[in-house]
């Protein structure tokens, strides 16, 4: 029997690569989207009606999961950091994840959900910046006194009452995702395009990514994997520099012609404002828990995970 699994932000870069992986799993895949209007209804691909801002789902897509992989949230680079999008950004979370928890809460009579596990997304934003002697960040690290780790704070603390509930709950820390349909790496390779290897700052910065593949992967095992419960960080066993992840790709998909071009920290910050203290921290952030755990990463290092993209699409 198929077992089904409700996902939240499925129509996000993450969520589609995670609902083909379900699929090829051989998971149903049930996605919560604030408009089902024309999308098409698959046999293992379903789309089914949720609305944070009036705290309503669809209670039958609720009873047929086995499991919830929690994803939604606003974007936290592609607007500007206005007081108001802050909010945004937080409440997006803390928001959803408080649908979810009333909707599980009321779990009797024809409501009754057979949910044994939810998967929750969170982000390395949790920790802060890189002191020296630099020492990678754990999962024991306390959560960093900045906008982003007071919200990825706020967003684990959000869905933590489903342990309450005699369910698991898994919290994947992600790092810097690596994929052709969106998010850094696309970013970084809008100026490659005419030869330019854009790096940010002095480049030295510490970048924690992780290859899509072994981030489906990541959430797949938080499903199959019982033994698995708290937080977990979703990174590769090898972080590198801003600099030599930028001529790496550089070369990945240029061979030799290319120029390096540093883009001085000042520049970024008057493009990006508040945003540009996330492009410029060095945040290095250890994989030993989840190795530990018994995961295995189809990509531990930069080279291999640039090459595997950029064959993907057809580029040098």
């Amino acid at each position: 029997m198929k077992q089904t699994v409700l996902i939240t932000g499925g129509t996000g870069m993450v969520g589609k690569a995670l609902t083909r992986a379900l699929v090829k799993k051989g998971y149903k895949v049930i996605i919560l989207t604030r408009n089902v209007r024309g999308k098409e209804q698959q046999e293992q691909v379903q789309y089914a009606a949720w609305d944070v801002s009036k705290q309503q789902m669809d209670r039958h897509a609720l009873q047929e999961a086995d499991y919830i992989i929690h994803l939604a949230g606003a974007g936290v680079v592609e607007k500007k950091w206005t007081a108001a999008y802050k909010k945004e950004i937080q409440d997006s979370r803390t928001e959803s994840s408080r649908l979810i928890i009333d909707s599980l809460k009321n779990n009797s009579g024809s409501y009754r959900n057979k949910v044994k596990a939810v998967i929750s997304a969170s982000a390395i934003g949790w920790y802060g910046a890189d002191t020296e002697p630099v020492k990678p960040f754990t999962e024991n690290d306390a959560a960093d006194n900045s906008f982003l780790g007071h919200t990825c704070k706020l967003w684990e603390e959000s869905i933590e009452p489903v342990t309450t509930m005699g369910k698991r709950l898994v919290k994947f820390r992600i790092g810097i995702v690596l994929s052709n349909e969106g998010g850094a790496l696309v970013e970084f390779k809008k100026p490659l395009r005419f030869g330019v290897a854009g790096i940010l700052g002095n480049g030295k910065q510490m970048v924690s990514w992780i290859h899509i593949d072994d981030l489906c992967n990541l959430f797949i095992a938080g499903i199959e994997n019982e033994s698995l419960s708290g937080s977990y960080n979703a990174v590769a066993p090898n972080p590198v520099s801003n600099k030599a992840l930028t001529l790496t790709l550089a070369k990945a998909m240029k061979g030799k012609f290319y120029i390096p071009m540093p883009v001085p920290a000042f520049v970024l910050k008057i493009m990006m404002g508040q945003r540009s203290i996330e492009v410029l921290k060095s945040t290095t952030v250890s994989s030993k828990k989840i190795q530990d755990a018994g995961f295995a990463f189809g990509f531990k290092n930069i080279e291999a995970a640039l090459q595997d993209l950029s064959a993907a699409t057809g580029q040098r």
